[in-house]
């Protein structure tokens, strides 16, 4: 434990702001991590996350070394501040400014397009009036959208044809964000698209993976199956996640697009959300894996159970 200890140290000593929590500031993994990270997104462009999930040693280590039995934890300074109620607490009576020393940022009104199918499809459930559009973007970059009021600490985007609301956790992470309307077989639907969102294992189906193929698009495609699976059913080209797999995938560059196949889409679905832990930004998973591939594009590719 000494030496976890001495990480640590290291860490809430050569950082001024420090928060180790479940997740990262972009992904928070529990609600109570979530919170604080919206606390302190209010007062720093930047601060330090730890991840406690990704390291067993420092999750039981930080309770040991605070004397702090739960997580988050917030260190400023190297001085342990306390977990979430405790920063929520300072930051409702005002003294988390004199902590961190520095005033609640000022938030501009974020930059967001309507387009005009979107503000046609907003006008109709609105039957004919102007609409008012609550956004929120709640954990794991969910998005909701719903016709309401103006309140009195909304962040409003004023447009002549459609007003978009919202609160300064939303308003923080929309800057840039466009909403369309797409039109399909049952009616359409929204689409978002927000440069502000952290990458995110993308779907790939296998006509799609065909089509990349077929075009030479760059991109590499690794198997997580079994030496046996692959020498049963395999596609020309895929790299098998052994070894030597590995070592390839840590040469290369996070830009490179990466894609991930096994049986059925479920085993490659976790190798894609490792592959995204490592900095990956462009990650896809073969929906429906080898199995939908011999099915829909490759007859002479086996099929097994």
């Amino acid at each position: 434990m000494t030496d976890t200890h001495d990480r640590i140290r290291s860490l809430v000593t050569d950082n001024t702001f420090v928060l180790f929590m479940k997740g990262n500031r972009n992904a928070p993994q529990c609600g109570f991590s979530s919170k604080v990270v919206d606390v302190l997104d209010e007062y720093l462009p930047e601060y330090v996350t730890v991840d406690v999930l990704s390291d067993p040693s420092i999750r039981e280590g930080i309770k040991e070394f605070s004397s702090w039995p739960t997580i988050p934890q917030l260190y400023v300074k190297g001085e342990f501040i306390g977990g979430c109620d405790i920063v929520t607490e300072m930051n409702d009576s005002g003294e988390l400014e004199e902590v961190l020393g520095t005033k609640r940022a000022a938030l501009l009104t974020p930059d967001i397009t309507v387009t005009e199918g979107a503000i046609k499809a907003l006008t109709e459930f609105a039957e004919g009036e102007k609409p008012v559009v609550r956004l929120e973007v709640a954990p794991g970059w969910r998005y909701g959208m719903d016709l309401d009021e103006v309140r009195p600490s909304d962040i409003v985007v004023d447009r002549d044809d459609v007003a978009v609301v919202m609160n300064r956790k939303t308003a923080r992470k929309v800057n840039g964000m466009t909403i369309d309307f797409v039109s399909g077989p049952e009616g359409g639907g929204f689409k978002i698209d927000n440069p502000n969102e952290p990458p995110k294992v993308q779907l790939l189906t296998v006509h799609e993976l065909d089509r990349w193929r077929k075009e030479g698009k760059s991109f590499e495609l690794f198997d997580v199956r079994s030496p046996a699976e692959m020498e049963t059913a395999s596609i020309e080209g895929a790299h098998a996640l052994d070894d030597a797999g590995i070592e390839l995938l840590e040469k290369l560059e996070p830009d490179t697009p990466v894609a991930f196949l096994c049986h059925h889409g479920v085993r490659s679905q976790r190798a894609a959300v490792a592959a995204l832990k490592r900095g990956f930004k462009h990650v896809y998973n073969v929906e429906g894996g080898i199995d939908a591939w011999s099915r829909e594009i490759d007859p002479s590719v086996p099929t097994y159970g």
